[in-house]
């Protein structure tokens, strides 16, 4: 199993000033602690259950940018874009670009979006929740037309590109892995199946099940189950003394006899280098035996 460190609070001591400082520290820490990604929200407030719209957040393509120059092997990406605010020919460029600067550790996070009120906040586009899946689809379409050798047009019944050219192409082939996020049955998974390399779900006593409807998916589009990486989206607390970390280690090993093979999560303290210390010397290395 692997472990990937997702940072969704920007609300650090120092306030904007020090979040440059704070934010390349965490990543270089990761990194040398044996993380396999880092990734960052697609949100441009914050969100409820993390603290007030007012608390700090950075726009996600643009830190993703300043995470690739920092850091050497972390692969990039978004947990995850919300497909609607922006349109997919300009997604697949920005992705592309991380990729290529990034020396190819770009994925591309991507789901149907759900968070109206910064939306309507900022004037963003947002459509009803079925014009979007629709919408999710067809930005799937897009970026994979984008990443291949067809540069023809794109017709669609939300999107209509003319060509869909992309020079530079990404390093990474036959394109940037495409992790899609959320455990919706009939629509979500459905996706993941046809489209994607990766699935973001929840950690939840659904899990297991979540994972049988996505296999079910695969067995009727003719899709091997196996080739899908499954990822589980979770929260870290070692406490603040290390106190928690054999029952984090165990609560890994259930997952992974899930079959889940990336735990990805927040990590509480994230700012404090002890905890990211000790994920590296402890949790990790008995995450990478299960």
């Amino acid at each position: 199993m692997k472990l990937g460190l997702h940072i969704a609070d920007f609300t650090w001591d120092g306030g904007a000033a020090a979040l440059r400082g704070h934010l390349g520290e965490i990543a270089t820490r990761a990194e040398d602690a044996g993380y396999d990604r880092v990734s960052v929200m697609d949100h441009v407030w914050q969100i409820g259950h993390l603290g007030p719209p007012e608390h700090e957040m950075l726009e996600a393509y643009t830190a993703l940018g300043y995470l690739a120059a920092k850091t050497e092997r972390l692969k990039l990406l978004t947990v995850v874009t919300a497909v609607v605010y922006r349109e997919p020919g300009l997604l697949a460029k920005a992705v592309t670009t991380l990729d290529v600067l990034s020396g190819g550790r770009a994925m591309l996070g991507i789901g149907a979006a759900w968070n109206e009120e910064e939306s309507r906040g900022l004037g963003l586009f947002f459509p009803s929740t079925a014009e979007r899946f629709e919408r999710l689809e067809e930005a799937l379409q897009i970026c994979l037309q984008m990443w291949s050798d067809d540069d023809g047009p794109y017709e669609g019944k939300h999107y209509r590109l003319e060509r869909t050219l992309n020079s530079p192409q990404s390093l990474s082939r036959p394109h940037p892995p495409i992790l899609i996020g959320g455990a919706g049955e009939r629509k979500t998974l459905r996706m993941v199946a046809q489209y994607a390399d990766s699935c973001n779900i929840f950690d939840s006593p659904e899990l297991g099940h979540k994972l049988q409807v996505l296999r079910e998916h695969c067995e009727r589009l003719g899709r091997n189950y196996d080739d899908i990486e499954k990822t589980a989206q979770l929260r870290f607390d070692l406490g603040p003394r290390g106190e928690h970390v054999e029952q984090t280690i165990e609560h890994l090993h259930e997952l992974a006899e899930l079959g889940i093979e990336v735990a990805h999560g927040t990590l509480a303290n994230v700012t404090s280098p002890e905890a990211l210390d000790l994920m590296g010397e402890k949790v990790i290395p008995a995450a990478a035996a299960f």
